[in-house]
């Protein structure tokens, strides 16, 4: 936000020229800082909830350095996904606080403390090769504010495993289904629960798996109901729509 500008609506609701309710309008709609190579959006928390999140992959490190420069003047929690040692080493310059999850490829910069839901997000995955998507959306999930628990490797090909677990996959709000191969996992789980379900095909498989795709579709083309479906490896995604989800919950509670 431009200093000039939000000088001027304070003033304006000092005096009365402007109601909170009109201010915090305005705040909403009031401009991006304009870096030259990237506008960043202080301000997306105000507007849905959560703020920017910076996406590293592909990013030139000098400039994923002046964005969380940017981003630090502001008082929420930075989080930087698909994150390389590289791309962490280059913020760890920035703000040596910052955290590393090497599997889950994600950056983490505290600002203010991080609340728990009641309600649970829980992550589930095929297999042990899927986990790093999983962390993804896990971590995601926890660095947004939810209480978030873990059921790996429960596939159907040792369907067993998941169904002695059935009382965890009862006690969540929303399900992370994270699976590649042919992705039935999500199908499974979904028949099984009455909540939502985010289905998340992974690139992991056999030539004819086409690198995320065979899984992609069976997840698409599932007959059980309750199943919204992420790209291929998009865990990220997962944990954002997974948070929504359940704050909605949380605010009934």
């Amino acid at each position: 936000m431009e200093t000039d500008s939000l000088k001027a609506l304070l003033e304006n609701v000092r005096s009365g020229n402007v109601s909170t309710e009109e201010a915090l309008l305005k705040l909403k709609k009031m401009p991006f800082e304009d870096i030259g190579f990237a506008k960043v959006d202080n301000h997306r928390a105000l507007r849905v909830g959560y703020p920017e999140v910076i996406y590293c992959e592909g990013k030139n490190l000098e400039h994923i350095k002046k964005i969380v420069g940017v981003m630090l003047k502001g008082d929420s929690n930075i989080l930087a996904t698909r994150a390389s040692v590289e791309v962490y080493n280059a913020i760890k310059e920035v703000d040596d606080s910052v955290i590393y999850n090497e599997l889950a490829r994600i950056c983490f910069i505290k600002k203010r403390e991080i609340g728990k839901t009641e309600g649970k997000i829980l992550v589930v995955t095929g297999g042990t090769s899927d986990i790093a998507v999983a962390e993804e959306a896990a971590i995601t999930s926890e660095v947004l504010g939810n209480t978030v628990e873990r059921l790996y490797d429960v596939g159907v090909a040792g369907i067993h495993r998941l169904l002695s677990n059935t009382d965890v996959l009862f006690n969540a709000r929303v399900l992370i289904v994270v699976a590649g191969m042919e992705g039935a996992l999500a199908s499974v789980v979904a028949g099984l629960v009455d909540k939502p379900v985010i289905a998340v095909p992974t690139s992991i498989g056999y030539g004819a798996n086409f690198k995320g795709l065979s899984a992609l579709l069976t997840m698409l083309n599932s007959c059980a109901s309750g199943i919204g479906v992420m790209n291929i490896d998009n865990g990220f995604g997962a944990g954002y729509l997974a948070s929504m989800i359940n704050k909605l919950g949380e605010s009934r509670v």
